[in-house]
Parts: structure tokens; sequence; C-alpha cells
């Protein structure tokens, strides 16, 4: 099989997320071809694929977990080439999903393929593949592997093949992932006009005030595999048009991503500290709306992390470094499951007008899974 023509192939595919766009039709066709074991394990509308290759439960079974869905294209006329025509110009091949991450997808159904067939491994391979990874991933790989605990499926270990190189393959795989948290503070105070500000309580002074609580030092100074701890104010809305009156809400939009020093649950108990100190000072009342995408992990190195930096380091003779950075992933609900860890192409591209990748890229990460098949199943 070819994983760059089948790279080609899903990009064709306008699997614009929660659209199955016929990739995973595709992929399901293919798999079974294959020898595969392929389930729909769809949810809420949205498509999801299980295949296994070898025998539910066996001793040793290797999983991989990706995505068949992409982000919108934007301006297609600002696109040099069609975004679903998968053309090739310049050694590039071009499309929407060509780093994220059909070529990922692509590269781990070609490696695994190739290796059932021509060495029959002791054991099982199983591909998770999602179509509800740039959404809301709350049906998407979450939804396979709840299945996959109902039907007694289970992975020992799994690569997901997102794009971890930040400049050249092989320049970094992930082993953890930093938090991920999203918090919508809303200040009601009294409205009032701005000459008699004594009549009033203004929540923008709050709203101020709370902000400049949370940003007055870093959260943490990073851990032995995290940078810092970063906290970011991403909008301060109040919508008054008029400069006589002081409102009487006041909004303001804080993320964070959060190192192996916190939980969820620790910072946001830290924010409610703050907006409490904030309501007792002003008076104004503060609501926090939030939402977590992910805690904190890591694969601690070891056995998984070795096999893949030596699988790297054969194909690109490079030693990868081993990342935590970027942002979230479906490695974060992987990690309840087994040790996981992220290997795929060079990601600069991404997400990107003119989004595209080296089709050689393709081929030495199919080389590079294929390796860590053969270690793997070794022992």
């Amino acid at each position: 099989m070819d994983a760059v023509e089948l790279t080609r192939a899903l990009i064709r595919c306008p699997s614009v997320t929660p659209e199955e766009g016929g990739a995973l039709v595709l992929l399901e066709g293919v798999l079974s071809e294959a020898g595969f074991a392929c389930t729909r394990v769809d949810r809420n509308g949205t498509p999801n694929l299980f295949a296994r290759w070898g025998a539910k439960g066996a001793a040793r079974t290797i999983g991989f977990n990706g995505h068949t869905d992409v982000v919108p294209v934007g301006d297609r006329d600002a696109w040099t080439h069609d975004p679903f025509g998968a053309e090739m110009a310049d050694g590039w091949l071009y499309g929407r999903g060509a780093t994220d991450m059909k070529s990922g997808v692509a590269a781990f159904v070609a490696a695994a393929c190739r290796h059932v067939h021509e060495t029959p491994p002791e054991g099982a391979v199983i591909l998770a593949i999602t179509g509800d990874e740039e959404g809301d991933a709350t049906d998407g790989t979450v939804a396979l592997l709840d299945w996959m605990e109902a039907e007694g499926e289970r992975m020992d270990v799994c690569l997901v093949g997102e794009p971890t190189s930040p400049d050249a393959m092989g320049d970094a795989i992930k082993i953890g992932r930093r938090g991920s948290l999203t918090v919508w503070f809303t200040v009601e105070g009294v409205q009032g006009h701005s000459a008699y500000p004594h009549r009033a309580n203004n929540p923008v002074h709050a709203i101020v005030d709370l902000l400049a609580r949370l940003t007055a030092s870093p959260l943490d100074e990073g851990s032995d595999h995290f940078d810092p701890s970063t906290l970011q104010v991403v909008t301060v809305d109040v919508g008054n048009p008029a400069t006589n009156v002081i409102p009487a809400q006041a909004r303001a939009t804080v993320n964070v991503r959060f190192n192996d020093l916190h939980t969820s649950e620790s910072v946001l108990a830290g924010m409610r500290a703050a907006a409490d100190a904030v309501e007792a000072a002003t008076g104004a009342a503060v609501r926090m709306d939030t939402k977590v995408s992910g805690e904190s992990f890591l694969t601690p190195p070891g056995d998984l992390s070795d096999l893949v930096v030596g699988a790297v380091k054969a194909e690109t003779n490079r030693e990868p470094e081993l990342s935590t950075s970027g942002g979230t992933s479906d490695a974060r609900f992987v990690k309840d499951h087994c040790a996981v860890v992220e290997v795929g192409l060079v990601g600069h591209r991404m997400h990107a007008v003119d989004e595209r990748v080296r089709p050689e890229w393709i081929e030495q990460l199919e080389r590079i899974y294929g390796r860590v098949l053969a270690g793997y199943f070794a022992g």
C-alpha cells in the first residue's frame, strides 16, 4: 500500500468537522481488505472507526490513534491549489489535512497493513480513528475508548500520529501534554451615572482588579518535563457605548495551560479564591463558567519512548526531543487507557492556507511506524 497515495485519497474527502466526507468509509474498505476486523463506532452523529488485526485480548496489543476530520479551509481564494484536490507541485502535496493529520493516518494504516501481511505478529494491532478531533472531541476518541471498555478491547500501548516535529522530521516526539482550561468571568455591578459613582458599583474596576491579581505572578517555574504554566487573558468585554454611564456588567475570558504541578481543580480553586477576594473588596459579584479541555499528563521516559526514539533516530539520524509542548490532542484521552506517545510529521503548515507536506516525509513516517511495530512485537 502506498501511504502517499492513501494520503491523497483522504485529502480528496472533504471531511471538515463534523462531516465524515467519505474518509472513514475509504479507510474501512482498505483495512477490511487487509484482514482487519472493522467496526463503526459512531456516537451522536460523530463518525468513528475501530479496526483490529489479530485476536481480541491478545497478550501483546499495540494501537494507533488519529483523526480524519480537518479544520475549515478559510478563504478558498487565498489557496494556490484546491484544498481538497491533493495536488502535487514543486515537491509538495497540497491540501487541507495534508499535515494535520491525514498523512499521519495514512502512514500508520500503510505501516500496519504492511506489517501484518509481511510479518504476521504474535499479538494484535488496533487502529482507533475518529472524525471529531478538531471539534468538541466529546464523541470521537472518547466514544471509541468507551466502546472498547464495554467490549473488552484493550491496547497495551498506543501511538498518536499528530504532527510533533517543529522544524524537521525527527525533531521531537511528545511524551505528555499540558492541561488546558478556560474560564469565563462575569462581574455584576450596579449601573449608574459616571458623575455619581457613589450611587453605583463599577464592575469594570472589579474585573480589572481580578485580572491584575490573576496575572501578578507566574503560576510556577516549570517542572522536570514541562515549561512554566501560562495564564492568558484572551478577551475583556464591557459593550458600553456611553461615556457617562457606569455599566452593570463586565466580562473577561482567561485560558490556562498548566503543567504537571497542577490539576484543573487546583487551578480553578486558585482562580475562585482571587474572585472571592475581589468580591470582598468591591462588593461586586463574580461568576465563573468553566471548561476543562484536558488534564496535564506525562508518559514517563521508558520502554515505549525508547522504542519510538530508536525508530525515529534510525530513519532520520536525529535524536528527538522528548517534548510536552503545544496544545491539546486526543492523547489526553488515550492516557487514561494505556501508555501513549505521539510521533508524527513536521507541523509548521498545519491549519494554514496552502497546508502541505513533503511526500518523502509521509514515506519516512510510515517506515518509523513500521520499525515501532517490528520492535514492539520483537519484545
